[in-house]
Formats: C-alpha cells, structure tokens, sequence
C-alpha cells in the first residue's frame, strides 16, 4: 500500500465544530501576532476537547511559541482521539504492518493522520532531547512505511547522529563512503 495513492475524505478539518468553536479559533488566528491566541485556543477547547481542528490549532500555537512541553501533550491527546476510529493498538509499539496495509481504503485519511501526528510527537521529543523515545518511533514509522512517505528517515537518521554525536562517534558523511 502506498500512502500517498489514496482518495482524501474524512478530512479533520473537514469536521463540523460548532460556530462558537470556530469562531474562537478564527479569532485566536487574528490575535496570534500580539501574542493574544491562547486565551481563545484553550476556550475553544473547554468547548470542544475532541475537536481534532482544535487539537491541530493548540499545537500549531504552541509549536510555534517554541513551547514544545504543550505541543507534546496537544499530539498525544490528538493521538489518542484518532486511534479508536481506526483499530490501531491502544500503544503505538504495537503497530504491525498488517494495521496500515489491511486497513479500509475508506480509513486512509485517518491513516495518514495518525502516522504524521506519530511523525509529531517523535520530533517534539527529539527536540526535547528525548532521544531513545523519539529513535523508537521514527523505527516504528520507517517499518510501517517502506517508501518514506510519511518522512521519518531522514529524521531517524538525524536523532541515531544526534546519539552518537552524545557518545563521541563521529562518522563520515555518506558521500565519503
């Protein structure tokens, strides 16, 4: 299966939040650069805690406020609320293959979500030095996807010379052979 070959529907922004949601997170947009977005982002949470729109919004803000703590516990939340809607195993460890390649074309959209929010909490711990947690994810996301489509190589590839660099290996570039 390959996981850019598939019809796009059950869009998370596609999801109907009610206007008062939509308006705080509209209003949160305008008030971004003054610093002003949080207050409505977290009101419009209290409103809608499942809101995946809503979810993606708080962790945009707080990834771009570099507070990367909040961003993380935001992803793990909007991982938790994908998961049941697509059969996956309550741990991400447990992800086989056969969860990805077996799933319902009509469920790919979903799919893709979690793999890339998986993407996003394996980054966000990278960038918080977490660096066994976020190896053992980009593993599970470069096994589950031979042909990189969600992106994880390259970020495996980062955190293992990031590991080393810490334990004092250096190794040549590639181009060196």
């Amino acid at each position: 299966m390959d996981l850019l070959q598939f019809d796009a529907q059950d869009l998370y922004y596609e999801q109907d939040d009610s206007q008062e949601v939509q308006d705080l997170i509209k209003y949160a947009s305008e008030r971004y650069a003054n610093g002003d977005a949080e207050l409505p982002l977290l009101q419009a949470f209290l409103r809608a805690p499942e809101s995946l729109n809503v979810l993606v919004s708080l962790n945009r803000f707080y990834y771009y406020q570099h507070r990367l703590a909040e961003a993380l516990i935001i992803s793990e939340r909007a991982l938790a609320l994908i998961r049941p809607g697509i059969d996956f195993p309550e741990d991400w460890r447990a992800l086989e293959r056969s969860h990805v390649t077996e799933a319902p074309k009509e469920l790919l959209t979903r799919v893709r979500f979690y793999l890339f929010t998986l993407k996003s909490i394996g980054f966000l711990n990278m960038r918080l030095e977490n660096l066994e947690l976020s190896r053992a994810i980009f593993e599970k996301l470069v096994a589950l996807d031979d042909k990189d489509r969600i992106g994880a190589q390259g970020l495996l590839e980062l955190v293992v010379r990031r590991q080393e660099a810490a334990e004092g290996i250096f190794r040549l570039p590639d181009v060196f052979g």
